[in-house]
């Protein structure tokens, strides 16, 4: 049975909690490794060491902390099919798309070799007579991260890049269903040469991610997850005085308009709702075509492609998506399903038959389509997480906006049409934080910011981009004068600048 320890002050420790996580094969639903779990005490040593580390690493100039990052970028690229096979025997996803998910987290990591530049503050000569006025940004200290088994390289890149980039030491609690590549990107950081102790990995549970939310000496917190746990990550961290972004689950839309190329649309709705097992909070879980005619065109061909789908190991080239992460991830999404029928909506394509010859105990599940579901229900209501398309039909214009625009979650949205002023306006009004113009999967490029709104996300900072810089540092502003000659009087009112 291997091991997969924490790293810890720049090497691998041992788990001292006698507590251990199973980590599966979702591809043959086996046991291949087990993964420590962290008491308060392992998290403190990864804290001690974290601080010490940053308490260097904050002197050493921007420029220097950007060759870093572009050696990391460098190694991790020659890694990248050694990273993808790990990260796909673990999540289940198939190679190319985790290739995918490295190569969208390296796009933030070649945003933060630019931050000799978008560390520069401002400056302001002759505020006052002879007072200038300027301004620094400046690392917070320890920060650390929580992330999802979506995403095990992408988004602790997102965290981690900018974080390290800006000044601060770094100390990941990664998900414990897929925690082997997100060890081995700090074993690159630190072949990079960054020190010991700027980036830490520790595993664990509850008990780990409590004693962050409540360690002193972290002062920003950077988490994504379930909406549930994201408010709970959000409250108990604010309330401790740190910073804090928390991203949460999503129910995502895709709006046909009659005039949209559905030829086009259907292929791009088919790989944003299938795709990696629909296991992605930019997912497009939901279609509303507006009218019946569009309607009913579009649900032929999304079944014409939904016969065309192959569901396959991960490491099949020829396969769209692999099985789910986890066995009791199977069991949610069957049960969602169930619930769908339940509540009345059509069953038009049933996934949950589905077995793979000589992989019976893996977690495959079929792509499911259900048809006239109603806002109402609560498998619309909620994040299913899985490869199911749900069809809510809509009227009209407004109908097709309110929908999302009414929903809890307000992650991500596209529109679907030739009218310019159609989808001007759509983007304009719609209560969603990213959205798509004919772009099924909107995430943002990683020099613009990620960020849902409502339910989606907890706190006033959004993810990567210059965001992320804010959200990583604090603003000094220092207003200096040389005075000459006689010593002035005292001043007993505010001063201004008259």
């Amino acid at each position: 049975m291997r091991d997969i320890t924490h790293f810890i002050d720049g090497a691998p420790v041992a788990g001292q909690s006698g507590r251990f996580g199973d980590v599966f094969n979702p591809n043959t639903g086996e046991v291949q490794a087990r993964v420590a779990l962290a008491t308060e005490a392992e998290l403190d040593k990864a804290v001690q060491s974290a601080l010490r580390a940053q308490q260097t690493w904050a002197l050493v100039n921007p420029q220097r902390r950007a060759r870093v990052m572009f050696e990391f970028k460098r190694l991790v690229e020659a890694r990248m099919d050694e990273l993808a096979e790990v990260l796909s025997s673990e999540h289940g996803k198939v190679i190319a798309d985790s290739k995918g998910d490295i190569q969208r987290g390296l796009e933030v990591i070649e945003f933060a070799c630019g931050i000799p530049h978008v560390l520069k503050g401002e400056y302001t000569e002759g505020a006052g007579p002879g007072i200038d006025v300027y301004s620094m940004r400046q690392p917070l200290g320890v920060c650390a991260g929580i992330t999802p088994f979506n995403f095990p390289a992408m988004i602790p890149m997102w965290m981690f890049g900018i974080a390290i980039a800006t000044g601060n030491s770094f100390i990941l609690k990664p998900s414990e269903k897929d925690p082997t590549v997100p060890v081995r990107l700090a074993e690159l950081m630190m072949e990079a040469g960054a020190p010991a102790g700027v980036l830490n990995v520790v595993h664990g549970d509850k008990v780990a991610v409590d004693a962050i939310l409540d360690h002193a000496d972290i002062k920003a917190v950077s988490f994504v997850g379930s909406s549930d746990i994201a408010h709970y990550v959000y409250s108990r961290g604010t309330a401790a005085g740190k910073r804090v972004q928390a991203m949460g689950g999503a129910k995502n839309h895709g709006i046909i308009l009659p005039d949209a190329d559905l030829e086009q649309a259907t292929k791009d709705l088919i790989g944003a709702a299938y795709g990696s097992a629909g296991e992605r909070c930019m997912a497009l879980p939901v279609v509303v075509p507006v009218g019946r005619k569009t309607a009913d065109e579009l649900r032929e061909r999304v079944l014409a492609e939904i016969d065309t789908l192959k569901v396959g190991l991960s490491t099949d080239p020829a396969a769209q998506y692999g099985p789910v992460v986890s066995e009791a991830h199977k069991k949610r999404v069957s049960d969602y399903i169930q619930m769908g029928v339940d509540e009345g909506a059509e069953l038009v394509v049933d996934g949950r038959g589905f077995s793979l010859q000589g992989y019976e105990k893996g977690y495959f599940i079929g792509p499911s389509l259900f048809d006239q579901v109603k806002p109402s229900m609560k498998t619309y209501q909620e994040e299913i997480f899985g490869p199911v398309l749900q069809i809510v039909r809509a009227e009209t214009f407004e109908e097709a906006l309110r929908l999302p625009s009414e929903h809890q979650y307000g992650n991500g949205v596209a529109i679907f049409t030739r009218n310019g002023r159609a989808a001007r306006e759509f983007a304009s009004r719609v209560n969603v934080g990213m959205v798509g113009i004919n772009v099924p999967i909107p995430v943002p490029v990683a020099y613009h910011t990620f960020g849902g709104w409502k339910r989606s996300a907890f706190g006033d900072t959004n993810q990567h981009g210059m965001e992320g810089v804010k959200f990583y540092t604090k603003v000094k502003t220092i207003t200096a004068r040389w005075p000459e000659g006689a010593v002035e009087d005292s001043a007993f009112v505010i001063p201004t600048m008259k």
